[in-house]
């Protein structure tokens, strides 16, 4: 079954974009208004901009931010840019996983055959998906990747030590303690019972 990719129909502010989302306070909703006001993309084809968001993972489906915006406004930007592209291509990557170097005629080959998609259509898609790959350091996130990777083998071996040499045991004990008050009783007789209690666990 043909895969649904993401496209735009113009790339110019794709850069622009991801820019001003690095210096601009995150909103509650990523709206046209802010797009247009704090972002400054006022352009018709612009307004693409808001879904392509979602379709990355930056936005949810009711265009408030996610945590993976927050990353745009980091030091790892692009490394957070990649893992959204790759989120969003995800077929194109299943079939080739390392889509994000091809160019030319090349990527368009993948495209038609991952969408089913007309040459214009292949054509758009191609160039949306190497408009956003140019921002993205995909290189970190497979070192990322090869990184979690060594983290599971070292947990693996600690469970296994763990296994091997338990931990010697923490023995805590808690006391629960019913008191059981005269009802008849006065107040000096109360404070008597409760000064008792005190004195013993002193």
């Amino acid at each position: 079954m043909p895969a649904q990719l993401p496209y735009l129909a113009s790339n110019k502010n794709v850069g622009t974009l991801f820019e001003k989302i690095a210096s601009a306070k995150i909103p509650p909703k990523f709206t046209h208004e802010f797009l247009t006001t704090t972002i400054g993309l006022k352009g018709t084809n612009d307004r693409q901009l808001i879904p392509l968001l979602r379709n990355l993972g930056f936005l949810d489906q009711s265009s408030t931010p996610t945590a993976a915006y927050s990353l745009l406004k980091g030091a790892d930007k692009s490394i957070a840019l990649a893992d959204g592209i790759k989120e969003a291509y995800a077929p194109l990557f299943a079939a080739n996983e390392n889509a994000h170097e091809l160019i030319g005629e090349s990527l368009k080959s993948l495209v038609a055959q991952v969408a089913g998609s007309d040459d214009d259509m292949t054509g758009r898609i191609a160039a949306t998906f190497s408009a956003l790959t140019k921002l993205g350091d995909f290189k970190s996130v497979a070192q990322s990747g090869g990184a979690a990777d060594e983290e599971d083998g070292s947990s693996l071996e600690d469970s296994e030590r763990s296994s091997t040499h338990p931990r010697r045991l923490r023995t805590e004990f808690h006391y629960n303690i019913q008191v059981h008050l005269p009802s008849n009783g006065s107040e000096e007789t109360y404070l008597n019972i409760f000064n008792a209690i005190r004195k013993t666990f002193e």
